[in-house]
């Protein structure tokens, strides 16, 4: 199987060239030093959140091993989707699926389907694999769309998820896709984002999952997120950072309809 890019020259710039120079202006050229547990980064074309999503991918060491896990923005497919194998064609070259991670998480966990149709068309994870690449040329990812579900089940995921990891027997970087507040004013975009900001904070996966079920909160990824959050506790993360927030208004000057983006590093 092999996935063909389904945003570039949409989200992202489709020439490789161009695209890293893109991603050099976006990072700052930095490479990370920072060990980490995690990074959550938000998912819109990166004229919009590139450079806060940039941020955060700039202070992080990529290994060669990455989860990426992204909310189904499609319909299709499973509700809790791993691309079990194949090969992603990304501008910047082809990304192999990490197999042997994504047969285990199938394999462990109740909710994880193998399936191929949820990201086909899916942009979540897509504008990741190019950050990713820039620093990491030897990537290799574990995909995974996840629509909603109860948090008992983020739980199960996520438990699958950390015992991947630690029977992995080489690093692997966790990194959750979210978008924040949707089309919203700026100021209420703000006070939303920053009660769902501060659960990530405080590393308190339940309390994210149901300060933004009670506050309909539009954060498109908070599923992803929960499980991130929960798989770092199991693995022994203690502390999350938010590097950057912005929203769409920054860029375009509109703030009565904005698109919050907030960017994390958990270790």
């Amino acid at each position: 199987m092999i996935r063909q890019p389904a945003v570039a020259n949409q989200f992202y710039d489709g020439d490789p060239v161009r695209l890293k120079m893109d991603i050099e202006r976006m990072t700052g050229g930095r490479r990370g030093k920072q060990p980490c547990t995690a990074v959550v980064a938000p998912h819109a074309g990166y004229v919009y959140s590139g450079s806060v999503a940039g941020a955060a991918f700039a202070r992080a060491i990529i290994p060669e091993t990455v989860i990426i896990m992204g909310p189904n923005h499609t319909g299709y497919g499973s509700p809790a989707a791993v691309m079990p194998d194949g090969t992603w064609s990304m501008p910047m070259g082809d990304v192999p699926v990490a197999s042997d991670i994504a047969s285990a998480l199938v394999n462990t966990s109740a909710y994880l389907e193998a399936d191929y149709q949820a990201h086909m068309y899916e942009h979540s994870l897509e504008v990741q694999v190019p950050f990713l690449q820039y620093f990491q040329p030897a990537l290799e990812i574990v995909p995974i769309c996840l629509g909603h579900m109860p948090y008992a089940a983020c739980q199960e995921i996520a438990t699958a998820v950390a015992g991947a990891i630690k029977n992995a027997g080489r690093p692997v970087l966790m990194v959750a896709s979210t978008d924040m507040t949707h089309y919203e004013s700026q100021a209420q975009a703000n006070a939303k984002d920053r009660l769902a900001i501060e659960q990530v904070l405080e590393m308190n996966p339940e309390g994210l999952y149901e300060t933004v079920s009670a506050n309909g909160i539009s954060m498109c990824g908070f599923i992803p997120t929960t499980v991130t959050l929960a798989a770092s506790l199991l693995l022994g993360a203690s502390r999350a950072e938010l590097v950057q927030y912005a929203t769409s208004g920054d860029v375009s000057g509109d703030y009565n309809r904005v698109v919050g983006y907030a960017s994390f590093i958990i270790s």
